[in-house]
């Protein structure tokens, strides 16, 4: 193959990024607010940051089990609007409303009884820092970011199919207004402006609740009252009869997806765990490096939705080929773009810290692990991109594999024998992990090549 195989003309990178710049947009503005959302928690103190860092783990989790709940159903909604069946659009959309209000449902549930327990995993005696005031503040978090767990799984049902079928400003529109309410709310509620109790990490778990609100109420508003755009949303709850044939198909597609989002995210908090035995500063400054890696990391991760929406419309048109050509220059555009994030994170990674009213030595750890990550942002950003193009086909058990089986076989194990079982600094343990983590794209990159991927699914 010569060089054009790999690179697109002017009009393929038009296409690609008239998807991936709303979506870019749209996170970056949110990991923004996350941005000024931890500024301004950190400064009541590290304690205080601390717990509300923790219980965003477990936030964590639940946000990826609502994506992966869509995700199963968003393969067959891909392909369903390229062929130009909304019916099909329409009866994908009912299964992701149930799915996600079931996990919903099921996620405030487990939080509002198992709080404490959950917390308490990542505090350990013997290390620095105020554990009870770090597990009051995380406490009193938890029990207000609870409110917004619901209209938060909807709102990512409406997004979603949106985005899925070629609307995605609009989503991207309701994230920037949620955004700025939490962001209006926080400096209200967190400080007590104008007036207002100050509430401090309560504050800023009302304040994302309230911005939850905000962002169902525009998506829900916009897709009813425009559908001649939306003609998916005409007679949506109607009735939820769906055919027998679509579930099972979904159910099989979308079950394995639920759980490798599901079991990767807790892999991920698991892991985060195993960091924390090495003390309060590391949970620390994980969360001031988090915020900055995922502030950079949304250019490849929109990439890679632009991977899922443009493949996956190709596959379903039966442009086997095309969808081919497509994703090779898609996934050599994401390894440049981890490159550039590369360079943007290691350069930015001794002073950012200082934007936090913390310790010297939680700065130099979260200096130490976005340096780290710096490292290995262009293989994250392929992996995630070979990830995408194998689940674009519907190869979901494959994809199960590649990503959650792999962290609980390989990446835990090894993470919890160094933590638990050696002396080993975090300095060592980091980059130890990083390299097992990132082996899985060897295996990731010969299944593209295999091109098993490529095929359109068929639907009844």
């Amino acid at each position: 193959m010569n060089l054009k195989s790999y690179i697109g003309d002017k009009s393929f990178y038009k296409r690609t990024l008239a998807i991936a710049v709303p979506i870019i947009i749209q996170n970056t503005v949110t990991n923004l607010v996350n941005l000024l959302d931890n500024l301004m928690v950190g400064s009541l103190g590290t304690e205080q940051m601390s717990g509300v860092a923790i219980v965003n783990q477990f936030i964590f989790i639940f946000n990826l089990a609502i994506f992966g709940a869509i995700s199963g159903a968003g393969i067959f909604t891909a392909q369903f609007n390229g062929r130009g069946d909304v019916d099909g659009v329409r009866n994908t959309m009912r299964i992701k409303l149930i799915i996600c209000a079931a996990v919903g449902l099921l996620g405030v549930g487990v939080f509002s009884t198992c709080g404490d327990f959950l917390i308490n995993n990542f505090l350990h005696d013997g290390t620095e820092g105020n554990l009870e005031l770090t597990l009051e503040a995380g406490r009193n978090y938890l029990a207000y970011i609870l409110i917004g767990l619901i209209p938060f799984a909807i709102s990512n049902v409406y997004a979603s199919t949106l985005r899925e079928t070629g609307q995605t400003v609009v989503p991207m529109v309701a994230s920037v207004v949620s955004v700025v309410t939490n962001f209006v709310f926080n400096g209200l509620l967190i400080f007590g402006l104008f007036g207002l109790p100050a509430l401090g990490v309560v504050g800023a778990a009302i304040a994302t609740s309230l911005s939850r609100y905000a962002e169902i109420a525009i998506l829900l508003i916009w897709t009813h009252k425009n559908k001649e755009k939306c003609p998916f949303a005409v007679g949506i709850f109607s009735n939820f009869r769906i055919p027998a044939g679509l579930i099972k198909q979904v159910a099989m597609k979308g079950m394995p997806i639920l759980l490798n989002e599901l079991f990767w995210s807790l892999s991920v908090t698991m892991r985060n765990q195993c960091y924390s035995t090495r003390g309060l500063d590391v949970v620390a400054g994980t969360n001031i490096a988090f915020t900055l890696q995922n502030l950079l990391s949304v250019a490849y991760f929109a990439l890679s939705s632009a991977i899922a929406i443009m493949v996956g419309n190709l596959l379903g048109a039966g442009k086997l080929e095309e969808a081919k050509d497509t994703d090779r220059k898609l996934l050599v555009f994401s390894v440049f773009t981890g490159f550039v994030m590369m360079g943007a994170q290691i350069g930015l990674s001794p002073f950012f810290p200082y934007l936090y009213n913390t310790t010297e030595s939680v700065r130099e750890i979260s200096t130490f692990i976005m340096i780290c990550y710096g490292f290995s942002m262009p293989a994250a950003a392929l992996a995630t991109s070979t990830y995408y193009t194998i689940r674009s086909g519907g190869r979901v058990f494959i994809t199960m594999l590649f990503d959650s089986v792999y962290a609980w076989v390989i990446v835990m194990p090894v993470a919890i024998a160094l933590a638990y079982f050696t002396d080993i600094s975090f300095y060592h343990l980091l980059p130890i992990m990083l390299v097992v983590e990132n082996l899985k794209l060897v295996p990731g990159l010969v299944l593209v090549n295999k091109g098993i991927w490529v095929r359109q699914l068929k639907v009844e």
